[in-house]
């Protein structure tokens, strides 16, 4: 497998990640021709991609260290507090460390670092002397910490994040004039879901600056979609992209459902430009001679690159990769929703329309995860698979969603399944008074954190026909134990520990009404994940077995957390099938035209 291909400075050579003699090497490619060569031969292989310093002798990569494997069936020692992650499994087992490749000599990769951290995302300052890189999981902390380090040729560490308190980084670039520009998740004394804050850092002084505070929206943008450029648009936060002078840089920001491009200054006074917007998620690719090119996608639109002149003007689209096949589907109408919650509060959600439906249609209401994301102007195959089957679907930016402001975002602090849970309600009923929902034909399906309202919404009321909670967080109490994220996630989102708010854990967690379920229920769930570990499900599947309520379990062996995303495909066209077999049986009264993609164990057993 050939991956994580990397052009050198002058164009001349593409580097990338190979498997092709076992392990994952670097190997070069040049461009006018002729056969690879590999370039790094480490026993323990390379973890990431080839970047290139600003001349092209040198390429930085990272790894792990050399002669620490370890034999799987042997017991082990834990020393961590988070000890394992989610989409990695145990840290200690996947630590990395900087290299560096001197590609004018026959010299060895250089180890630059060795720490004990993860190391990840270097980046070149432009002298071509030292690299800035992401260092998590500090061995020392019991919380999360994600900073950022300078690493010189000569293996000197330092800290450019600038503050002794934790803070977990999204993603950073280095400027033309040696700047470090970097988007934070989290900081210490902050709610979750919070907007983000933008820094830059003069190494040479040390001096931190706080930047964006003229900018309207959330910084960065976090919006689900079903589809695995999830890693490439705002599904994850998009990067920062410096301008060619180092003057500005381009960064995304969400503003309630769609996602725009802005052109920061990063000295002087506060200043920005909007240069990218519309219903739709953008995210900047690059910025070069006079031109800023991106991608955009939508509802329909699975994504594709566009170009412009720097001040968004002349927009010209690029690629069209899946027209051909998009002009052969009857896609859904989309309709804006705004309403009212309960405490009056404006709430705003999208009802998609499969196309030449009768209505009022079968719904399905698909509720995000996080909860600190949002939905909006997204490509999202789960959506399209109901539409195409002739359900709408229902999506709603509850209490808690990004893209409305810290206070609307933080809503639910110390009090899960109240106002998000009451959001989500006022969006049904209000689909259903403007004659789009089937009151009598309605489903409910979520991930994460939309797991865990779908596990509350069918605790608390009986009006779905269907439910399909995946990789849930159901159970505060155990989530704070076994979770990679669970300390630090049930302190900052409940105010304390359970030792602490015992009563706080147990009234937001959905297992503690459990008892009240009657919904039939698909759980799915990816044996590896261990973000929203496997007994979440299992505790609410085994409390609704028992009470004789329909329920089955699909499980995914060695999948992760966004396995249904990007895990293997197999796994995706299952969890796929699952769902719309489940809405079909449940909601529809027939079984769904899908092929059987798992086996059914036990299926009709007690």
């Amino acid at each position: 497998m050939n991956t994580a291909p990397a052009f050198s400075p002058d164009g001349t050579h593409i580097a990338f990640m190979s498997t092709r003699g076992g392990t994952p090497q670097l190997w070069l490619l040049p461009v006018a021709g002729g056969e690879a060569r590999q370039i790094t031969n480490l026993s323990q292989g390379v973890g990431s991609g080839a970047v290139f310093s600003p001349d092209g002798s040198k390429i930085a990569f990272t790894a792990g260290p050399a002669g620490t494997s370890r034999d799987p069936s042997a017991p082990y020692r834990v020393t961590r507090t988070v000890w394992r992650q989610d989409g990695i499994g145990l840290v200690d087992d996947a630590l990395q460390d900087i290299y560096v490749l001197d590609l004018t000599t026959d010299a060895e990769p250089q180890r630059l670092t060795s720490d004990g951290w993860m190391s990840s995302a270097p980046k070149w300052t432009p002298d071509g002397q030292a690299i800035v890189f992401v260092a998590g999981h500090n061995p020392d902390s019991t919380k999360p910490d994600s900073r950022l380090h300078r690493v010189t040729l000569g293996g000197e560490v330092s800290d450019v994040t600038g503050t002794d308190d934790e803070v977990v980084v999204f993603t950073h670039t280095v400027t033309a004039d040696g700047k470090v520009v970097y988007l934070t998740g989290y900081e210490a004394h902050t709610k979750p879901g919070v907007r983000p804050s933008l820094y830059i850092v003069d190494p040479a002084t040390g001096q931190r600056e706080k930047r964006g505070a003229d900018i309207a929206g959330h910084l960065g943008g976090l919006m689900q979609t079903d589809s695995p450029s999830a890693g490439f648009v705002a599904g994850v936060v998009g990067g920062i992209v410096p301008t060619e002078d180092g003057t500005a840089a381009l960064l995304q920001v969400q503003a309630r459902g769609a996602v725009s491009l802005v052109r920061i200054q990063l000295s002087g006074p506060e200043r920005h430009q909007v240069i990218v917007t519309g219903d739709r998620v953008c995210t900047a690719v690059g910025a070069a001679g006079g031109n800023v090119v991106f991608a955009a996608f939508g509802f329909t639109e699975p994504g594709d690159l566009y170009v412009a002149d720097a001040d968004g003007q002349n927009e010209r689209r690029l690629t069209r990769t899946n027209h051909a096949l998009l002009s052969e589907l009857a896609l859904p109408t989309v309709h804006r929703l705004s309403f009212r919650s309960k405490d009056d509060a404006e709430v705003e959600g999208w009802f998609l329309c499969p196309a030449d439906a009768q209505l009022p249609a079968p719904t399905v209401l698909a509720i995000h995860g996080g909860p600190h994301a949002a939905w909006g102007y997204n490509f999202g195959f789960d959506s399209l698979m109901f539409n195409g089957a002739g359900f709408g679907v229902l999506q709603v930016n509850h209490r808690a969603s990004t893209g409305y402001g810290d206070d609307f975002a933080t809503a639910i602090h110390g009090d899960w399944g109240n106002l998000d849970y009451a959001d989500l309600m006022a969006g049904v009923d209000h689909a259903i008074e403007l004659g789009l929902a089937d009151a009598d034909r309605l489903g409910v399906c979520g991930i994460s954190g939309g797991a865990n309202l779908t596990g509350w919404v069918i605790g608390h009321t009986d009006r779905f026909k269907a439910a399909c909670p995946e990789n849930p967080l159901f159970n505060w109490i155990s989530f704070f134990g076994t979770s990679d994220v669970g300390a630090w996630m049930g302190v900052s989102e409940l105010g304390d520990t359970p030792f602490e708010l015992l009563e706080t854990y147990a009234r937001c967690s959905p297992i503690t009404y459990a008892k009240n379920c009657t919904t039939p229920t698909l759980f799915l769930q990816h044996e590896n994940d261990y973000r929203c570990p496997a007994e979440q499900t299992e505790q609410f599947y085994t409390a609704l077995r028992i009470a004789g309520v329909p329920a089955e379990m699909l499980r995914f062996p060695g999948s992760s957390h966004g396995g249904s995303v990007i895990g293997p495909i197999g796994h995706r066209r299952a969890q796929n099938d699952a769902l719309l077999d489940w809405m079909s049986r449940y909601v529809l009264g027939k079984e769904a035209e899908v092929t059987e993609t798992v086996p059914h164990i036990e299926r009709n057993s007690a």
